[in-house]
């Protein structure tokens, strides 16, 4: 059966069973405020530690909840990508699930939709480790530098983005960071606002800090060839 939904909230997950209780109840309250049809999809990227399980109870008592099941642990840009095409709503919302997103800011979030095509967060006051926050300003200084771009924090998780522009973008590891600029290059107009951000309560952190420095390098060059190489044209006539 098809369904029509206004957004389609998507959840990478790995080994975060004790926190999406919690997750969970906070979107209900906040997407309930909207009073739109809405899904989520909650994609579980090989976890071990129920994850899974959990999930697949509260679905059958919320049947706007859906479980997609990795066969093991294939990374943030799988997650993302099989969520993004399983998306029927017409505006995708991304979120991390360890909570340290706030899923209130989406109300201030959405308003914002009337005039833009992506509304993306960035983290004013970071709850994570000094470690963290420097390299991340190192790394969104690169990149901007490298990609001729302004967003002030592309590693932030929560947005908002219209699906048509979003589902034209071949998704490739590591593409999830460069977002903001690959829906521009698709036409796409793009507004980045502070939003809140909150210490880790359960868990471990998934994602190195210099792990990722090399390959995220090679994925900045890929992104400012496909910037030069892009084709744009306006027809004229036909």
């Amino acid at each position: 059966m098809n369904h029509h939904y206004t957004y389609s909230i998507v959840l990478p997950i790995f080994n975060e069973a004790e926190n999406l209780p919690q997750l969970f109840r906070e979107i209900e309250t906040v997407m309930a405020g909207l009073q739109q049809p809405y899904e989520v999809i909650c994609v579980d990227d090989g976890s071990e530690d129920g994850s899974a399980v959990f999930i697949r109870d509260f679905s059958r008592e919320q049947g706007h909840y859906r479980l997609i099941r990795f066969d093991g642990n294939f990374g943030q840009s799988a997650a993302l990508a099989a969520g993004f095409r399983a998306a029927a709503g017409e505006y995708i919302i991304t979120m991390d699930s360890d909570l340290q997103n706030d899923p209130r800011d989406i109300l201030k979030m959405v308003p914002l939709l009337i005039d833009y095509d992506m509304v993306t967060g960035w983290r004013q006051s970071r709850r994570d480790t000094r470690l963290k926050r420097v390299s991340s300003k190192i790394a969104n200084g690169v990149r901007n530098k490298l990609s001729r771009e302004t967003i002030r924090d592309t590693g932030c998780s929560l947005k908002i983005m219209r699906a048509s522009f979003l589902k034209r973008i071949k998704m490739f590891r590591g593409m999830h960071r460069f977002l903001p600029t690959l829906m521009k290059m698709e036409g796409a107009s793009v507004v980045e606002i502070p939003v809140s951000h909150r210490s880790r309560v359960a868990g471990t952190s998934n994602y190195g800090t210099w792990d990722r420095a090399l390959s995220g390098l090679r994925d900045l060059l890929a992104v400012r060839w496909m910037q030069d190489r892009f084709i744009h044209y306006k027809i004229k006539e036909d």
